[in-house]
């Protein structure tokens, strides 16, 4: 990924945040001469393995996994806030319109879940992330032949990471006034992806 040096994010700690705020993700492997997506919902956990892990789950019927080797390196792409800039919002008199945005690559080879007991534990912890917002969560208790049946109809894998490139493009190239500027008309735009935006850059 091209990453300008203004806009290269080193910080662990802000990478893990971006990772689990947006954790329904891109996987891309390769497919022969081709490329082949999937769109999932992640779990990351920087402290397994060098560099940290990835986990998650697909459908049996959904042919990717069947393209996970062990030497070949897939890309996990994690979205975060984005949003078109108008030059209008510059204090400077000359600019151009351009998008700013947060994404997250993360890179590493894939391995199948080999055991039930894994399956089980990723299927879990992904219910218990996302139900635990919710005001009265979900919790599974199903009978064990259904149980049993969407097991086999799921495959679970993790992913060892290899590297990641973070890339935060907000304005840090521009002047503090246009910074300023552009922040405003993004926090008072009442579209919800501007908004979206100008919150994380507070946070950031």
């Amino acid at each position: 990924m091209y990453i300008p040096n203004a806009f290269e994010i080193t910080d662990p700690c802000k990478v893990g945040e971006v990772i689990s705020a947006n954790s329904f993700a891109t996987l891309i492997s390769k497919d022969g001469d081709s490329l082949f997506a999937s769109h999932l919902p992640f779990l990351y956990k920087p402290k397994q393995g060098a560099k940290g892990k990835l986990i998650s789950h697909m459908a049996r019927a959904n042919r990717h996994w069947q393209l996970f080797h062990e030497k070949e390196e897939a890309l996990v792409i994690f979205n975060g806030p984005h949003a078109y800039i108008s030059p209008t919002w510059y204090a400077a008199e000359v600019a151009v319109p351009t998008w700013n945005y947060v994404t997250i690559h993360v890179y590493g080879t894939p391995k199948i879940m080999e055991t039930d007991a894994e399956l089980s534990a990723v299927l879990d912890e992904t219910v218990k992330k996302h139900e635990a917002r919710l005001p009265n969560p979900w919790t599974p208790n199903l009978p064990d032949e259904l149980n049993a049946k969407l097991h086999q109809a799921i495959v679970g894998f993790e992913i060892e990471i290899t590297r990641i490139e973070a890339k935060f493009k907000l304005g840090q190239n521009r002047s503090k006034e246009d910074q300023e500027k552009m922040f405003q008309t993004l926090q008072n735009s009442g579209d919800a992806d501007s908004i979206r935006l100008a919150e994380f850059m507070v946070e950031d």
